[in-house]
């Protein structure tokens, strides 16, 4: 009876207060391990703040559509495709867009909720000190400032990139996406876009807003450029289906 006892004692779920406590979903530990100076914890389906407040996880909708994933996701949500480092294999399928699924509420909370918000942690960088020496202004928020003048100082030591690398298309604008009513990632100062000279995206491929549209993968960035980046947490538009081949957003959670 003894030994009974205690295999129920061991196997038996872990209780505080006589409530049961959370297991934390480990994309919700992603999101703990990469936004430690915001997120501190998980209970009762929300993810907690380091201000104690909360924001739920999973709202419990399924098999959302691809509109709604996109329009209304949960923190879950982001999760929903799994982003891959490295070289792209192959043309990615329809819809398949690992890092598009955005929740909104997510990111205003950490790099501000409006303009003025965001405005107060943006700073200046020198873009490529060396091939280009261009000023861009990018928010200091998860050390983004920190890790673009990494990003910036490797691949200052590949003359061969330069024309890739010079006229940065865009970082900090405060804006919708175009054709929708959702924030471009540009609004928070923690996304750039590199030369558009030699970039592809969707919306120009097809001349249309329309994310049911048919739409033929072209890619003419080097793999070095996106292999420095991911180095530094940041996934790449071109490995979506929409793809956005200039653009690189800081999402560690999605890459560690």
């Amino acid at each position: 009876m003894k030994i009974i006892a205690i295999l129920l004692i061991l196997f038996s779920p872990i209780k505080s207060h006589n409530k049961t406590v959370d297991t934390i979903p480990p994309e919700a530990e992603r999101l703990i391990k990469c936004y430690g100076d915001f997120v501190v914890g998980f209970a009762d389906n929300h993810i907690i703040f380091k201000d104690k407040s909360k924001m739920l996880w999973d709202d419990g909708i399924k098999n959302k559509s691809f509109k709604d994933l996109l329009a209304k996701p949960d923190l879950k949500d982001m999760f929903n495709q799994k982003y891959a480092t490295g070289v792209l294999k192959s043309s990615p399928p329809s819809n398949f867009d690992p890092g598009r699924v955005r929740n909104e509420p997510f990111f205003l909370k950490m790099y501000g909720s409006t303009e003025k918000e965001v405005k107060q942690h943006l700073t200046t960088i020198t873009w490529c000190p060396k091939l280009v020496g261009q000023k861009i202004i990018v928010t200091k928020i998860n050390e983004i400032d920190k890790k673009l003048a990494q990003i910036s100082k490797e691949l200052d030591e590949h003359p061969e990139l330069k024309k890739y690398l010079t006229n940065i298309g865009g970082t900090f604008t405060w804006r919708n996406i175009n054709g929708t009513n959702r924030h471009s990632m540009h609004s928070f100062g923690m996304t750039i876009d590199i030369n558009t000279t030699y970039s592809d995206y969707w919306q120009w491929s097809c001349k249309c807003t329309n994310e049911d549209a048919v739409v033929k993968y072209k890619n003419r960035i080097p793999q070095t450029i996106v292999d420095i980046f991911e180095k530094y947490g940041f996934i790449w538009g071109g490995k979506w289906y929409h793809f956005d081949t200039m653009h690189f957003e800081y999402r560690p959670e999605l890459i560690n």
